[in-house]
């Protein structure tokens, strides 16, 4: 691996190309297989870009969505091999592609250090074998994948008869990616979806050979250890091993937020720290047995997983300590990178807004129709069209590909509750139930906030490429909060050079360190619980509250153990951030919980 950075999967439409531009320098990042209409048609315009016959798709053929995500994979991996090749016979000379190539790497790479005494050797025959034999040892970065498992819907032929399960929308991204080409990753994230993983059982390339390798590895993003385990368990007793864990903060990230009980990201590192061997020895020994019994091959080594972590890193510093503390051997930078046009598709007024945001202007908002927490910007041309229609008096949007269509509470046929035949039907029920001013006012901007998310985070790309869409386009974006602490664009190399230490470019004196603002965003949805107006029952919302608060109560006690250990800060960092901690300890302790007979 020639980095310890990837770029995570951002919406569908940010980083569908990014491993066109950047895998060629050995950064690994991750397509989004959501929105097979993008897929088709970012797959039209590379394959025109780069002289590639194209034949074209179309939905209801057979078997259309996998072999859109076939097609487009292929494609991509195509092309990265062509580049790669193309750097691998640059010069070593000023501002060639090799040279970005090893100038990007950190400087404590074994490659970079050949690399540096490569330019000082003097001797042209030396100097010619040193050049030969780092060309040999340089590889490109991983094109993975994501398939967010919640997205699942069931599919239908032309004329609307449901299709068998295997047709649904996340089973279907699975086998377009196992038929492809690519030796890489799927990166399964937003919980468990048990005839997926079943299905993962038959594809070969997901199973590993006698020497433990495999052509397909699966990454489990995850938000507590309890979820890794329980999840590694059910496929390694499928002979199928979980090659990664990549730990995210819950609310300190981007995209839709899945809030826990107050956990958070430092005390979940540790007990994977902690229990890294113990997870490995039950996973392995359930999965040779599996493997055993399927007559598959058994690794002669046990196998292992990496460990990887995401979510609100901003400083080199935050990195370093991750790397070094807890093992984590690559860290993901997801929003910064929104900032980076040459690494993701991001169009000129939202690149313009996202540099300008501040701290209030990225919010976690309800316009998921999901209804999962899902962190917005305010000023987005998504958010503006929303606002327009609404006053407009037609709320809601057309439903142009219906991925998050699952509601039957007015239709026979699912729809999405951003649709505009949702809305209108949901508002007349509203209309007929003869409430109070206020409560009408309050559930029509409940029923109103949905956002055709999972068109419109692809806008930017239709943008960007002049690619034809029937849809007025209004690009909608999902940064996490850390995108406030940057405030200008900004160019590939300065950001890995950002990343590395070689280059400040956040000029933000008082942002909180990572962990602080985890906690912080979780003091605030603690206040969030403690006012909702729940009918649950009273025991059952006690016992919530109770395990909020011992959770945030617990981490800042592990945060204050952990001081001592933030090597990388200097001394009036670690005394900021233990004033933080005492801060958001006098707040929780100011909060009272309601007692509830």
């Amino acid at each position: 691996m020639a980095h310890t950075f990837h770029i995570p999967v951002m919406g569908t439409g940010f980083t569908i190309d990014s491993p066109i531009r950047v895998a060629r320098y050995g950064i690994s990042s991750v397509v989004s297989l959501v929105d097979d209409t993008l897929i088709e048609n970012v797959r039209k315009f590379y394959a025109q870009r780069y002289g590639k016959k194209y034949s074209p798709i179309n939905k209801h053929d057979d078997d259309w969505r996998a072999k859109r995500i076939t097609a487009y994979l292929n494609l991509s991996d195509e092309i990265v091999a062509k580049q790669f090749e193309d750097l691998k016979a640059s010069p070593f000379t000023p501002s060639s592609e090799i040279t970005r190539y090893f100038e990007f790497l950190p400087d404590s790479s074994p490659l970079k250090i050949q690399y540096a005494q490569m330019l000082v050797e003097n001797d042209p025959g030396q100097k010619l074998d040193l050049q030969n034999s780092l060309r040999s040892l340089i590889t490109p970065g991983k094109i993975d994948v994501n398939i967010m498992t919640k997205i699942d819907r069931a599919n239908f032929a032309k004329d609307g008869t449901p299709l068998s399960e295997e047709y649904s929308d996340a089973l279907a991204a699975l086998r377009g990616y196992a038929n492809s080409t690519l030796r890489s990753a799927i990166v399964l994230s937003a919980g468990f979806n048990r005839r997926l993983y079943t299905y993962i059982e038959d594809f070969a390339d997901f199973y590993p050979d006698a020497n433990g390798q495999f052509k397909k590895e699966i990454i489990l993003k995850v938000s507590d250890y309890r979820s890794a385990i329980t999840q590694g368990k059910f496929l390694a007793k499928k002979g199928l091993w979980v090659s990664e864990f990549r730990v995210e903060s819950g609310l300190n990230c981007g995209g839709h937020a899945f809030a826990g009980s107050g956990n958070l990201m430092g005390p979940i590192l540790e007990e994977f720290k902690q229990k890294q061997r113990e997870l490995i020895e039950q996973l392995g020994s359930t999965c040779v047995e599996a493997l055993k019994a399927k007559n598959k091959p058994v690794p002669s080594s046990p196998l292992t997983f990496r460990l990887t972590a995401q979510g609100g890193i901003g400083t080199t510093n935050e990195d370093k300590f991750l790397q070094r503390y807890y093992g984590v051997v690559s860290t993901g930078w997801g929003s910064p990178f929104l900032l980076v046009p040459q690494a993701v598709q991001i169009d000129n007024d939202t690149l313009t807004k996202l540099a300008a945001a501040g701290e209030n202007d990225i919010y976690l908002s309800d316009v998921s129709p999901l209804n999962v927490a899902f962190n917005n910007l305010r000023n987005s041309l998504s958010e503006i069209k929303k606002c327009l229609l609404i006053d407009e008096g037609t709320p809601g949007s057309p439903c142009m590909l219906g991925h998050l269509a699952t509601n039957t509470e007015f239709t026979k046929n699912p729809v999405c509750t951003a649709s505009r035949v949702y809305q209108k039907l949901k508002l007349e029920a509203l209309k007929a139930l003869g409430l109070s001013k206020e409560e009408y006012e309050r559930q029509f901007k409940k029923i109103t906030s949905k956002a055709c998310i999972c068109s419109q985070l692809g806008d930017g790309v239709y943008i960007n490429e002049s690619i034809p869409k029937k849809d007025v386009l209004a690009p909608a974006v999902c940064p996490g909060p850390n995108i406030a602490y940057f405030n200008r664009p900004a160019t590939l190399k300065e950001m890995i050079d950002h990343i590395y230490g070689r280059q400040n470019i956040m000029l933000f004196k008082n942002r909180p360190h990572m962990f602080i603002k985890e906690l912080r965003l979780n003091i605030e949805q603690f206040e969030l619980v403690l006012a909702d107006k729940s009918t649950e029952a009273a025991d059952k919302r006690n016992a919530v509250i109770k395990e909020y608060q011992a959770n945030l109560t617990d981490g800042i006690a592990y945060y204050r153990s952990l001081v001592a250990n933030l090597l990388e800060e200097n001394d009036a960092a670690r005394e900021r951030f233990l004033a933080d901690l005492n801060e958001c300890a006098r707040k929780i302790s100011q909060i009272s919980p309601p007692t509830t007979p």
